[in-house]
């Protein structure tokens, strides 16, 4: 039975297909129950790598069926059939993603960002209350829906952490995720605090909502990873952004894991409480069609040496390069670090994992 019969007995009309990849597909489809549109993932189990299947489908299924937030994406219905096919219906982000969001219509302004990341927010400190973590936090991976909403998905590389005897986080060694999301330490191949991993990519994201650009080039894996631990962060000049936006993702983006910032603290932040700025709808700068142009204020001397404002071409959000997953080791916190750069950079590769 192909998937439009599958889907038809089970109350769903199929429609256009959403995207496609080796092993997985997401079409779009109309449910006579709900009586609205949705998305459903279909992953082929007999296509799909012997690894996904015996880790990674798992723990997704499982924190799917689980997580109930707001700004998480509903999973509505998870079903297998017999010829090996599960199906994964879920909300769709009728707005598209992020990443496209910003590529068209340019940075967000700060108080739009502000609003669109403190849900974001949300949602990762309500995943990391109840000891999850996501591990492939990027633009594509945040939908909006009708009213520009941010909505987090896929959780395909997303665990339950597991504590020692003591309770402390046990340490993971599975680099997965997206290269120009990845925090040095994970490039680097030493084994990670999950959370804090997660809290990285946070910046990574914050940085590219309100600057429009990545903050690191990752086409040069080496050159960025010193920058990273330099903890250099480079800002168009020409964004106009306040010193408590570049303060938070400063902090957000800093290579020493002791101090970088934890999801309570982000949302304590200066910058996140702030609510003089004037109201502007997300929905009316999508039918605007740009940028907007306010200078949000001229920004002040800077407090931190390493926040620097800078001249440099900026470089576009795009796609990037994902790390490939390798085999997973736990290790307890008090693990000793190790820096096979070679091991990890080897890995790198474009994958639809």
């Amino acid at each position: 039975m192909d998937d439009a019969a599958v889907l038809k007995k089970r109350g769903y009309i199929m429609g256009a297909n959403l995207g496609e990849g080796s092993y997985a597909k997401v079409k779009s489809a109309f449910s006579e129950r709900l009586k609205f549109d949705v998305a459903v993932k279909i992953i082929d189990r007999k296509k799909a790598p012997a690894d996904f299947l015996e880790r990674f489908l798992p723990r997704e299924i499982d924190i799917l069926a689980k997580v109930n937030h707001r700004s998480i994406i509903k999973t509505y219905e998870i079903f297998e059939t017999s010829d090996g096919k599960v199906y994964i219906v879920m909300e769709l982000g009728v707005q598209g993603d992020l990443l496209e969001f910003i590529k068209t219509k340019g940075a967000l302004p700060e108080e739009i960002g502000r609003k669109m990341f403190r849900q974001l927010c949300c949602a990762i400190k309500y995943c990391h209350d109840a000891d999850i973590v996501h591990r492939d936090l990027k633009c594509e991976n945040l939908l909006l829906d009708k009213d520009y909403h941010i909505k987090l998905s896929d959780f395909g590389f997303s665990k339950r952490l597991t504590r020692d005897d003591e309770g402390k986080i046990i340490y993971s060694k599975t680099f997965c995720g997206s290269a120009a999301y990845a925090a040095p330490e994970v490039l680097q191949g030493i084994p990670y605090e999950p959370k804090v991993y997660d809290m990285w990519s946070l910046g990574v994201i914050l940085y590219i909502m309100v600057c429009g650009s990545m903050p690191y080039d990752d086409s040069n894996i080496r050159k960025m990873l010193r920058l990273q631990k330099e903890h250099r962060v480079h800002f168009p000049k020409s964004k106009n952004l306040t010193v408590e936006c570049k303060d938070l993702i400063y902090r957000m983006l800093q290579p020493d894991v002791s101090r970088r910032l934890r999801i309570d603290e982000v949302l304590s932040h200066i910058w996140m409480q702030s609510s003089k700025a004037r109201a502007v709808s997300v929905t009316s700068i999508a039918k605007n069609g740009g940028e907007c142009s306010r200078t949000v204020g001229e920004p002040k001397e800077e407090q931190r040496a390493g926040v620097e404002v800078d001249h440099k071409t900026e470089s576009k959000p795009r796609v990037p390069t994902r790390l490939e997953v390798v085999e997973e080791k736990e290790e307890p916190v008090e693990t000793e670090k190790r820096d096979p750069i070679e091991e990890v950079t080897a890995e790198l590769e474009m994958t639809d994992l």
